[in-house]
């Protein structure tokens, strides 16, 4: 695959991540009937636990589709950081192209580790431990990717993104990382927050994709229009 065919194909990977992500998320959930699954309180990784009928930090955790969830958990890993090497490493170059690569990769690591290992008391302790660290990485890597290519004057133009962009990657990656820090403050809430580090960058991938489409679609059609 030539480097010209890198950016459209990357931005249809963060694209098709996004969605994959909130469709097994909300087919999972669904399927988590007794106790109703609270996105307010429950965990994501609740959704991965294969141990039904327990316990875990005052949570009752039964989820027949948790397969499903842990295959999202990590495809979303591996999709993440396809899709933002194909978009970064044909415009960056040099130590930008060595951190973007290792916080990509770092992020794909980590959600095969939380999709490989669950968050349930009941397994074996390093599997716990595993499952946290994983999480932890990918959040950590995944805001902070969104907040460089904000931040980057120079990555938004060769991309094509309007100004706005960086505004909305730098927020939206900050607010990521925030979010996270709240977690603890209520059971009640612990969802909420947990989503915000999450989908954070779920919600980046998405508008980052489409708007590189949208840019490459608007170029073509121009060149259609001045060959005519």
């Amino acid at each position: 695959m030539s480097r010209s065919n890198w950016l459209p194909v990357g931005a249809v990977v963060l694209i098709v991540n996004a969605l994959q992500w909130v469709i097994a998320e909300g087919v999972t959930a669904a399927a988590w009937s007794d106790p109703p699954y609270s996105y307010a309180r429950n965990y994501i990784s609740d959704l991965g636990v294969p141990d039904c009928r327990t316990k875990f930090q005052g949570r009752e955790i039964c989820s027949p589709s948790h397969a499903l969830m842990n295959t999202s958990f990590a495809l979303q890993g591996i999709l993440f950081a396809a899709g933002v090497l194909l978009l970064a490493l044909p415009l960056v170059e040099g130590r930008i192209r060595r951190v973007v690569t290792s916080l990509a990769v770092a992020h794909g690591v980590g959600f095969v580790m939380v999709g490989l290992f669950h968050g349930s008391a009941n397994g074996a302790k390093y599997s716990l431990v595993l499952h946290v660290v994983g999480a932890g990485i990918g959040i950590l890597c995944a805001n902070t990717l969104a907040i460089m290519a904000g931040a980057s004057r120079s990555l938004g133009l060769r991309l094509g993104l309007p100004k706005p962009y960086r505004v909305f990657s730098v927020t939206v990656g900050a607010l990521g990382l925030l979010s996270e820090f709240f977690v603890s403050v209520s059971t009640s809430t612990a969802g909420v927050f947990e989503r915000g580090g999450v989908y954070s960058w779920l919600l980046w991938s998405a508008v980052t994709g489409g708007l590189v489409l949208a840019g490459r679609l608007r170029r073509a059609e121009m060149m259609e229009n001045v060959l005519a």
